[in-house]
């Protein structure tokens, strides 16, 4: 090239075809990063929230596990399978022992 003026013309197109590369990158990049933190959040607050309602639920069934459970049930609504409601009667006492346990362990 032997004009200096289409040189530089050149030159300067270049720089700024990189700038506009580099800018749309960057760019691209910022954005993928913010999908990712916006997903990533979600995530935790869905877990958040699940951990929330399971712990909701068990501390709901250790308060009603506490008050009396001895209600007459009519023979045609009891249910058929006796093992599984000794293994109902097991979970209970299990989980009443776990809270009893916890209860003395933070009354000490």
């Amino acid at each position: 090239m032997s004009n200096p003026l289409v040189h530089a013309f050149f030159v300067g197109r270049a720089a700024a075809e990189i700038v506009s590369e580099k800018l749309e990158n960057a760019l691209t990049d910022a954005l993928s990063e913010l999908g990712k933190f916006d997903a990533e959040a979600r995530e935790q607050l869905r877990q958040f929230t699940e951990q929330v309602t399971e712990r909701a639920e068990r501390e709901m069934e250790v308060s009603t596990v506490g008050r009396s459970t001895t209600e007459i049930v009519p023979q045609s609504s009891q249910p058929a399978d006796l093992q599984a409601t000794i293994d109902d009667m097991r979970a209970e006492i299990a989980l009443l022992r776990a809270e009893l346990q916890r209860y003395r362990s933070n009354s000490l």
